[in-house]
């Protein structure tokens, strides 16, 4: 699951899209062999073989540092080509208190979303039995009702390709109660989360929408979601080490990684992702090996070839010619080979796996923690590439455009940017001012992207070298800008592009100006609130007279609650949030009490703080006030502004519990 500990911004969408081009007439199976390592440009063979001497060697060298260097516990890596397994190996430990080595044939991780792949598998399955049609309306095959987004429907096309239109969704998606699992007939209608794109425009991320296929796959099918992917994949594949089951079977409960935080720390339970279909799969690398070879092989026992090809093939409308979304692989191109592939995170694990078809090579890895400052991203970042360097080469040259023209270019792309995968209609949405994804000029007339740079090993280096289009030297990565009439529309990068992309923040949630006031308007309302009692101590060690009577009285008495109020209301976002980010399965159910809580003090602090404090400030300026008496109401009543502001527009109100 694609699950972004620090926050959320953003969500994200053309309509019913055409049937796959074909792919490429398939090759013998020998030939593909001989070919494996093959440099797609030239055509020029490698200069290093593709066999598991020269894998194991350099992964050797690689790995294990890496995986010291991010203290994280253990790994699995699978090298597949053709039919046969080149390298599967493990790495470090699966219980770091016992000392007990990774399995690659045996240990079972959790590769989070790239179980999503197993699903559009098992749609394809019912489509290739003529029990779906990819561009029908889901309705069709659900015991609820989904509403028409712009009078158009949803389909199992929009949803493969993460263009459905639904905004995040997080309270029904990971915990470490096993109570919180729950069946997906239950779980479907309940969570429903709002659709703020039309279908089929913008790629937005969605686990619901997965988990909502695996549904519709269960009731066509007539069998529950984990015995047909038993039944129907496992199986046929022999992927004995492999369940979507939670907890996990009996049998396969020993062989069970432990996920941790990093090394230095201890062990967390296993996780249930509440969405199953979307990413509960736990797997051995040896199971995840023989599913890309089936893959590999037109599909093997799963799927028929043409079907296969359907699913591969596919290219779904995006950015000008970032990667996209396949039905349910994206792409990832790299030295002119376009790879098909799948990551996945939980809170604990964090997984990847590439498909190279015309090469018929596959490349998998997992990792039992995301290590010190989220390096297991940069870990299989640099995996992909140096491995793509090393096995299948090719030579994409970089010119830079003219210096005068990347410096008005980069000028014109930089801002502030809203991502298309987030939240927009519930109270999650304050998450935005907590990370806003901006892009900047460089010094040397470049661009920076702070925000995504975690999705690399290495530092950027953006390079212009079309009129907005940008490369990252380091990974040949490209970041495009699609501008229309002088005006950035939207920004995406090939890291993320087929699920995801940028877009211009509206001015009226752009914390470029929102933060700044948020600030002047608390520091306001902490010195109001903090000046109430100590002026009370002062008049009473002085045995002064309190300066105001009547109405005045009760509007300055109010006005100072209503401070602490909203004192109060901001405390507690900040714990939720603090908690979240610590564990998102709480937000899930044990913190509603909070939850419902806040929402309604919110905007009965700030709308009170605002109403109050304009009645004191009106009955401040009509008397016979001094001038910093004046200064001081005004300021309270500016202050209050920006709370009511954000209250309203970041949804920090309501009783809707789907977010």
């Amino acid at each position: 699951m694609r699950f972004i500990r620090k926050a959320m911004i953003g969500l994200a969408a053309l309509a019913a899209l055409p049937l796959v081009a074909q792919g490429p007439a398939p090759q013998p199976k020998a030939e593909k062999l001989a070919t494996a390592a093959v440099n797609a440009d030239t055509g020029a063979a490698s200069a290093n073989p593709l066999n598991s001497a020269d894998v194991e060697a350099w992964l050797d060298g690689f790995l294990p540092y890496a995986l010291e260097k991010g203290k994280i516990p253990g790994a699995v890596v699978v090298v597949v080509n053709g039919d046969g397994v080149v390298l599967q190996k493990g790495y470090g430990y699966s219980d770091v208190a016992k000392r007990t080595p990774v399995s690659p044939e045996t240990t079972l991780f959790r590769p989070g979303s790239v179980s999503k792949l197993f699903t559009w598998t098992a749609v394809m399955q019912q489509v290739e039995a003529g029990k779906l049609d990819l561009d029908k309306d889901v309705n069709s095959y659900i015991d609820f009702k989904i509403p028409p987004f712009e009078g158009k429907p949803i389909t199992l096309r929009h949803i493969m390709t993460h263009t459905a239109g639904f905004e995040e969704s997080v309270r029904h998606l990971i915990s470490s109660d096993p109570k919180a699992a729950m069946t997906l007939k239950k779980q479907m209608p309940l969570a429903l989360p709002e659709r703020v794109f039309a279908p089929g425009t913008t790629p937005a991320y969605s686990n619901y929408a997965t988990a909502l296929a695996g549904y519709i796959v269960e009731r066509v099918s007539g069998e529950p979601f984990d015995d047909y992917i038993d039944n129907h994949i496992f199986d046929p594949l022999g992927m004995a080490h492999s369940s979507f089951r939670q907890p996990l079977p009996a049998k396969l409960v020993p062989l069970m990684s432990k996920g941790y935080p990093d090394v230095t720390q201890k062990p967390e339970p296993f996780e249930i992702v509440i969405p199953a279909p979307a990413g509960s799969l736990s797997s051995s690398g040896e199971d995840m090996g023989k599913f890309m070879i089936a893959h590999l092989n037109q599909g093997g026992v799963l799927l028929k070839p043409e079907t296969t090809r359907m699913m591969h093939d596919f290219r779904a409308p995006g950015i000008a010619n970032l990667n996209t979304m396949a039905l349910g692989f994206y792409e990832q191109w790299v030295n002119g080979q376009r790879a098909i592939a799948h990551g996945g995170d939980t809170v604990w694990f964090h997984s990847y796996l590439w498909l190279f078809p015309e090469s018929d090579i596959g490349l998998y890895i997992s990792m039992n923690s995301a290590g010190a400052e989220g390096a297991a991203g940069g870990v299989r970042s640099a995996l992909f590439h140096k491995f793509a360097d090393r096995y299948l080469p090719g030579d994409e040259p970089m010119t830079p455009i003219d210096a005068k023209t990347a410096r008005e270019h980069a000028a014109l792309v930089a801002g502030t940017y809203v991502s298309s995968r987030g939240s927009f209609t519930n109270f999650l949405s304050v998450l935005g001012l907590l990370g806003p994804t901006s892009i900047m000029p460089t010094e040397n007339g470049s661009i920076s992207l702070p925000g995504l740079d975690g999705l690399s090993a290495a530092a950027r280096d953006w390079v212009e070298v079309e009129p907005f289009v940008w490369r990252d030297r380091n990974t040949g990565e490209r970041l495009v800008a699609e501008v229309k009439d002088g005006k950035v529309v939207r920004v995406s990068m090939d890291a993320v592009s087929p699920f995801m992309m940028l877009t211009p923040v509206p001015a009226a949630v752009n914390t470029d100006w929102i933060n700044p006031a948020l600030i002047f308007a608390l520091a306001i309302v902490v010195l109001t609130a903090l000046a109430w009692p100590v002026r009370a101590l002062v008049r009473r060690n002085f045995a002064a007279a309190m300066p105001f009577e009547g109405r005045a009285r009760t509007a300055y008495r109010l006005s100072r609650l209503f401070a602490w109020l909203v004192i109060a209301a901001v405390v507690g976002w900040m714990a939720l949030i603090l908690t979240f980010s610590a564990d998102i399965g709480a937000i899930g159910g044990p913190l509603d009490w909070l939850i419902h809580l806040l929402r309604i003090l919110t905007p009965l602090a700030s709308f009170g703080l605002l109403l109050t404090a304009g009645w004191y400030g009106w009955l401040v300026w009509t008397g016979k006030r001094r001038w910093t008496t004046k200064l001081g109401a005004t300021l309270l009543v500016l202050a209050a502004l920006p709370l009511v502001w954000v209250t309203v527009v970041f949804n920090l109100y309501g009783t809707n519990m789907v977010y």
